[in-house]
């Protein structure tokens, strides 16, 4: 049998029935257990709003419109983020206003690293570490995952769009951000063998494991922030998470096969990595589009091009050490410096221009006012959708984000905690969810984090 995955063109005035349909068109019930808790992995790859970049709050709302009316249990789902130095997930949840919709559902709200508790995935997924293609050798001391994630249910919510890493990004790479909870950023060198990684961990520890991808607004170019936003109207689920990328890879105008997360996945077994070999429900004509995108490396940021030059270029043996030591922050403070105060506030107005006069665009900015029927979203507002954050909020708010990532990097942290610890180890972490003693119980490896100079989740 061929893998399916669900396709369909929608609409705002369609877009909450068009949801209930793409998830049953891919059996998203046969795949999630109903007893047990869901996850719905919220993504945020800028903590600004910018189209394309994070999870719609019509994705959002959609899915749990779906579940609910097909008898899952609210109280059995929340909504789950990961932290990284770059982004601020609690500003992300808001400028996206995905927490509108969490609060207006009265749904838990989980964010991993305030008070979840991380164990050691050897102890999540025994000998499952043998098969692992890199992540041994990147982290010989082991690494930790979150410990409420085994035996959950957890639906990613990725957005379609390119990735200066791995070409595209979607539902493999949702799961990097909520997975690894310490030294992401030294899985980048090999960072297709590590999305890899991370899919046999998820298909071991999860009770039900699917995907839900938002092709409203796509973004092309050095994703997953600095992109140009188009608008192309399609969703995409599917209970193979290398299927549905694949699909999205193939709407994109590429070939997923040549993409290596998704090459590897296939031949590990893992997925349907192989567009002849999936097979399409829902709109066949949707999914036959070629958008043509130009991709992530044509045009790079000088962001994402020091990147390639620190983690597989000249740059690797004098700089990449650096990234593994207390020095890692220079990189933390350099990547909220570029794109927030310098890339945002000169060049997203324009670039996200045409797409807020979009219905999708004037959706977003009137979200707070719309009512929905059954359906969808009628009337998606008159307000002329605008930028509404100014050059100089933009840039103060960074400003404040940058002393934050600074205190918050995991390498201050240790240092801090170093100096400050009692003999007990009870010192508590300013700043920190947890702190001291409790620090070391929920996060037992945190000893580096984030995304260093990573250009989101």
């Amino acid at each position: 049998m061929k893998t399916p995955v669900a396709i369909l063109r929608t609409t705002p005035g369609t877009v909450l029935s068009d949801y209930h349909e793409l998830l049953n068109l891919a059996g998203y019930q046969q795949h999630l257990d109903k007893t047990a808790d869901t996850a719905l992995k919220v993504n945020i790859s800028w903590h600004f709003f910018y189209p394309g970049s994070s999870t719609t709050p019509w994705q959002l709302e959609g899915v749990i419109r779906a579940m609910k009316q097909d008898g899952f249990d609210p109280k059995l789902l929340h909504a789950c983020h990961n932290r990284t130095v770059v982004i601020d997930a609690h500003l992300g949840e808001r400028e996206n206003k995905q927490l509108n919709v969490v609060e207006a559902h009265g749904l838990r709200n989980v964010h991993l690293y305030e008070g979840e508790e991380w164990i050691p995935v050897r102890d999540a997924v025994g000998d499952l570490t043998k098969k692992f293609l890199t992540l041994n050798e990147v982290y010989p001391q082991g690494f930790s995952i979150p410990k409420r994630f085994i035996g959950e249910n957890i639906v990613h919510l990725p957005t379609v769009k390119t990735h200066i890493f791995t070409t595209t990004t979607g539902a493999m790479k949702n799961a990097f951000g909520g997975l690894l909870n310490e030294r992401r950023h030294w899985t980048h060198p090999t960072i297709h063998e590590t999305l890899v990684d991370l899919l046999m961990i998820q298909k071991k520890i999860h009770r039900g494991l699917f995907a839900v991808m938002d092709g409203t607004f796509a973004g092309d170019g050095p994703g997953p922030r600095c992109m140009v936003p188009h608008v192309k109207n399609v969703i995409l689920a599917s209970a193979d998470q290398v299927a549905i990328d694949a699909v999205a890879a193939k709407l994109m105008g590429m070939d997923p096969m040549s993409i290596k997360f998704i090459r590897l996945a296939h031949e590990q077994g893992l997925g349907c990595g192989d567009p002849a070999k999936i097979e399409i429900v829902g709109d066949q004509e949707a999914a036959k589009q070629n958008w043509q995108f130009t991709g992530p490396f044509k045009k790079m940021t000088f962001a994402s091009r020091m990147q390639h030059k620190i983690y597989w270029g000249p740059l690797k043996k004098p700089i990449e050490w650096s990234l593994k030591t207390v020095l890692a922050p220079w990189a933390y403070l350099a990547s909220v410096a570029y794109h927030d105060t310098f890339w945002y506030p000169r060049f997203a107005k324009t670039r996200m221009k045409d797409v807020l006069q979009s219905d999708w665009g004037r959706l977003f900015s009137n979200w707070e006012s719309v009512k929905p029927d059954a359906k969808g979203y009628p009337d998606v507002g008159s307000a002329a959708p605008e930028l509404k954050r100014s050059s100089a909020s933009v840039f103060f708010r960074s400003w404040k984000l940058l002393a934050t990532c600074l205190m918050e990097a995991p390498e201050v942290l240790t240092l801090r905690k170093r100096k400050m610890a009692a003999p007990a180890g009870a010192a508590a972490h300013p700043g920190h969810p947890c702190g001291g003693a409790d620090h070391e119980k929920h996060h037992p490896h945190d000893h580096g984090g984030g995304h260093g100079p990573h250009a989101g989740h």
